[in-house]
């Protein structure tokens, strides 16, 4: 099992203190993961660390699908993959409704068909072996639609990707999204994994989408790249509640009422009475509310807290549970280089 480390939505403060990467870059973390919501991007926080690393992975986790073409996606994928020397790990999501419709100003459309075909024009992109053209129900190469002057033309990347196979991630929750992803990508991005549900939810999902690949042996390739909260402390019930605000708000906040994708996780781990009151109070305005019903079992099984000895007791259960990556929702020195010892 590999480490990385995920700097969230606010990747920028690295500009102002980037030497927590140097270290865990040192300590040998596999990877380092960023994050765009409607804030700052993903992109232009790797690019700073480009040229500040020398062997750490970089990870868009996740890149949002509605707020680039694909070819657009296949463009800047290629430029950090080139200015780090093979690096570049493109992690793709399509978002929700609210983010989608409400900042991008684009219909949310059916997400497992606007992924299957997004993949497939990111990969014809930069495997660069014709001119791209695609003819789908969510998007055109050349546009030939209304409005069109004709002139499109089939055109070719013209910066080849210094990694050849360069790995495309999927952020994925949902069952049918889940399937997906194990069949047309390279990795996967699960928020919120539980490792003790992981086979009796997951399981059955992953085989299935592995067998519609027509890969043998996709399954021994496929990364999951699963993030938790991660605190090594003595302070337990600290620890617990310094993880409460971020699930509050993903399975309170993060999507209207009834089509929260957090939620709904929430509810098929067996929490379906915290998701709901969870969701009653954030919507209703009482965030710390929402956070206090956050429940400690919940806390417990998503996350990685308490003593050193306590977390190494947890770290088979990730690794029984086919986490290959593990990426740290922590910027905590203590914390990173306690799992360094214990996982490298």
């Amino acid at each position: 099992m590999r480490l990385g480390i995920n700097l969230g939505y606010w990747g920028t403060a690295v500009a102002e203190d980037s030497s927590i990467i140097t270290e865990v870059e040192k300590l040998g973390y596999h990877s380092v993961w960023t994050a765009e919501a409607y804030g700052s991007d993903a992109l232009t926080p790797l690019a700073f660390l480009a040229a500040r690393t020398e062997t750490i992975k970089l990870g868009a986790g996740i890149m949002q699908m509605p707020a680039r073409s694909p070819t657009m996606t296949a463009m800047t994928a290629a430029t950090i993959d080139q200015m780090s020397n093979g690096r570049f790990l493109l992690g793709l999501g399509v978002s929700g409704p609210q983010v989608v419709e409400g900042w991008h100003g684009r219909p949310y459309g059916k997400p497992l068909g606007v992924t299957r075909e997004y993949v497939t024009i990111v990969r014809k992109a930069l495997a660069r072996d014709e001119p791209v053209t695609f003819d789908g129900d969510y998007y055109q190469i050349p546009f030939r639609g209304a409005g069109s002057t004709g002139l499109g033309k089939p055109l070719k990347l013209m910066v080849k990707p210094k990694n050849p196979h360069l790995p495309i991630y999927l952020a994925a929750i949902g069952p049918k999204n889940v399937r997906l992803t194990a069949e047309i990508a390279d990795g996967w991005l699960p928020l919120f994994y539980s490792p003790e549900r992981a086979k009796d939810i997951y399981g059955s999902l992953l085989d299935e989408g592995f067998a519609a690949s027509g890969d043998a042996e996709k399954a021994e390739r496929f990364d999951i790249a699963a993030s938790v909260f991660a605190s090594v402390t003595d302070d337990l019930d600290r620890a617990r509640l310094e993880s409460k605000p971020m699930l509050a708000l993903y399975i309170g906040g993060m999507g209207a009422k009834g089509k929260n994708f957090y939620n709904d996780l929430a509810k098929r781990y067996g929490y379906e009475k915290a998701a709901e009151q969870i969701q009653e109070l954030y919507l209703g305005g009482k965030k710390m509310e929402a956070l206090r019903a956050v429940p400690d079992d919940l806390v417990d099984e998503l996350s990685l807290i308490g003593s050193k000895q306590r977390i190494a007791d947890r770290l088979d259960v990730w690794r029984q549970a086919g986490v290959t990556t593990l990426i740290l929702n922590s910027t905590d020195p203590k914390t990173l280089r306690t799992l360094a010892e214990l996982v490298l």
